[in-house]
């Protein structure tokens, strides 16, 4: 059997011995290397072309996300971070996984973790994970963004449609709700910036993220949208042409609140795994009537979303889109999802955003 061959990238000696040991107990794994800052890293990688690389941020001569940028830019390998979960660790992490990397996971106490022990199965689960993630489709996606940033274009298609939406007249009201796992910031990030400002529905995001690191993704979404992003609170009132995250640890849930939707948050147990969980968000919006509902499922691992859309198929008014296997970092969600013939579209990433567009402007002017 062919073991997954990982670099090690820390400038704490203590931390690489650690990661090490960890990852050598499997023996799916070899650990081929280590490095002590981003720029050794580098080089690792051009000598060693490791299948996954460990990545911690803060490092000297150059930090992590320097790393990584120039990594995805020139060499893509699947990266996963090991972030603290400080406001500055989890803002670092959400731009890591903006720039490519596929996963991260949590030191349990800091930048030098005794109790590292806490997070080795989850790091050994995330690393044969990141082996087999699509990197050719993160880096598509990341070359995509790099030139409409560089473009700083307005597409003129947007700008009519933002048109449409202000001037629409609504029968049945749109709703979106979208799931997404591992490779989903990114992938969030590619879908919102695509809606214009004046997008006539409210959207719900389950993203699979622990406390801590969801605000940070919806400040960072934020600031790259013409929509407003935020992090879900409990009792607020969902307006249309923004987005709410779901809390990580915390299960969402939409409700009906006389002639409005208003957001439930709760501390019930996990679903199948999640809290927050895609199924919980979609099986309570398929409860809502008087709502036409969208329901786009992204990529990630499992199935998490299947049943919720199910549901929702059954109470009629629903269109569901599924991202593709072409463009998935990991082709799991989507998958399950598509295997039940419920799937109205299967997008390619870079068009969802516009699908969805295209489906609110079209359900405003009262079409099905």
């Amino acid at each position: 059997m062919k073991k997954i061959r990982v670099l090690i990238v820390d400038d704490s000696a203590f931390m690489r011995k650690l990661v090490t040991d960890f990852l050598s107990e499997d023996e799916r794994i070899e650990v081929v290397g280590t490095a002590r800052n981003g720029e050794d890293g580098l080089k690792k990688v051009a000598s060693l072309h490791p299948d996954v690389v460990t990545l911690d941020v803060e490092m000297p001569v150059m930090n992590g996300l320097q790393m990584l940028e120039t990594l995805m830019k020139h060499s893509p390998v699947p990266v996963i971070m090991l972030s603290s979960t400080t406001y500055e660790g989890a803002y670092n992490t959400i731009v890591a996984m903006q720039y490519g990397a596929i996963e991260f996971i949590a030191k349990p106490s800091g930048s030098i973790s005794l109790d590292l022990h806490k997070i080795k199965e989850e790091l050994i689960s995330k690393v044969i994970l990141a082996s087999r993630a699509n990197i050719i489709s993160m880096k598509q996606t990341i070359d995509r963004t790099h030139k409409q940033d560089s473009e700083k274009t307005e597409i003129n298609s947007k700008i009519e449609l933002s048109k449409e939406l202000k001037k629409s007249t609504i029968s049945l009201k749109p709703i979106v709700c979208i799931g997404s796992s591992t490779g989903g910031p990114r992938a969030l990030q590619e879908v919102l910036t695509k809606l214009p400002q004046h997008f006539q529905a409210p959207i719900v995001i389950v993203q699979h993220m622990p406390a801590g690191f969801t605000k940070s993704l919806a400040n960072r979404l934020d600031s790259l949208c013409q929509i407003h992003v935020k992090e879900a609170e409990n009792g607020e009132i969902l307006k249309p042409g923004v987005a709410y995250i779901a809390p990580g640890g915390f299960h969402t849930t939409v409700k009906k609140m006389g002639t409005t939707l208003a957001i439930t948050t709760d501390e019930t147990p996990p679903l199948r795994g999640h809290r927050p969980a895609v199924d919980v968000l979609f099986e309570t919006v398929s409860l809502i009537q008087g709502y036409q509902k969208l329901a786009v499922i992204l990529t990630g691992m499992g199935s998490d979303g299947t049943e919720g859309m199910k549901k929702l198929k059954q109470t009629g008014h629903t269109k569901v889109i599924a991202e593709s296997e072409k463009t998935s970092v990991v082709y799991g969600m989507p998958k399950a999802a598509v295997a039940t013939n419920l799937v109205d579209e299967i997008k390619d990433l870079h068009d969802i955003g516009e699908a969805i567009v295209h489906t609110v402007v079209q359900w405003n002017r009262g079409g099905n």
